[in-house]
């Protein structure tokens, strides 16, 4: 999508953050519980074979798509089941080990001080609030997207759209609104990336996840959230390159 050619008229309005894998230290959880659930269907999954196609989606297109691909079918009574199942070990398991990236607490409480912050996760809302309530950063997020909210995940662009919509319809928030080329989205997933930049919107990717190698695809990448400030995240707005 479009977003914009000029370097110097970019102006930066929003931040964008996508949350597991980039907020919350949580994948390997949620890949352990994503094949306990599956294997109780006789599903085996490795490690690898996660991390590869299935990390990117919320639990609904995980689950159907894992069903998919070992010939099962895919109903919508059997996907409720599976993701009630995994829930509910997740939540035992988040609060005995409350994992966060260093410095992304910091980042958040930064960054909210100086442009309005949104939040675009495949998670679901409960997650989402459980882990950003014990970190104390609940607040600071004016719009949350989580899985209960969109039709399509990601690689589908429709969270960041709708986050920026919500965002948009902030009564306080001079005219005119935020456009997407004016949103930075912080993701470290392929899938995360694509929805951004699908999305209309600039992407930083951070190698949590992937090594810096593999996110070429993202408009610029850092290997933490450590020690990143406000200013830096302008700095790569301004001058992250331009995709083909």
């Amino acid at each position: 999508m479009f977003r914009g050619s000029c370097y110097s008229k970019r102006m930066l309005r929003a931040v964008i953050f996508d949350f597991n894998g980039v907020i919350a230290d949580d994948e390997p959880i949620h890949c352990r519980l994503f094949q306990e659930v599956l294997a109780e269907e006789g599903i085996l999954i490795t490690k690898e074979v996660y991390w590869s196609r299935y990390l990117h989606f919320d639990d609904r297109g995980a689950f159907r798509q894992a069903l998919l691909d070992h010939g099962r079918p895919v109903e919508e009574k059997k996907l409720a089941d599976l993701i009630t199942r995994k829930a509910k070990t997740y939540e035992a398991a988040i609060r005995d080990h409350l994992l966060l990236f260093p410095g992304a607490v910091d980042l958040v409480r930064e960054t909210a001080r100086a442009y309005p912050l949104a939040l675009v996760s495949g998670a679901l809302r409960r997650e989402i609030d459980l882990i950003l309530t014990a970190a104390g950063i609940r607040e600071a997020f004016e719009v949350i997207i989580a899985a209960e909210d969109v039709r399509e995940g990601k690689p589908r662009p429709e969270g960041y759209l709708k986050a920026l919509e919500g965002l948009n319809q902030n009564e306080c928030r001079p005219a005119p609104g935020i456009l997407p080329e004016e949103c930075l989205v912080i993701e470290d997933s392929h899938g995360g990336i694509e929805a951004a930049c699908r999305a209309g919107m600039w992407c930083l990717a951070v190698a949590h996840t992937y090594p810096m190698a593999e996110l070429k695809e993202a408009d610029a990448a850092v290997p933490s959230l450590a020690g990143l400030t406000v200013k830096e995240l302008e700095r790569i707005f301004h001058t992250a390159k331009i995709s083909p």
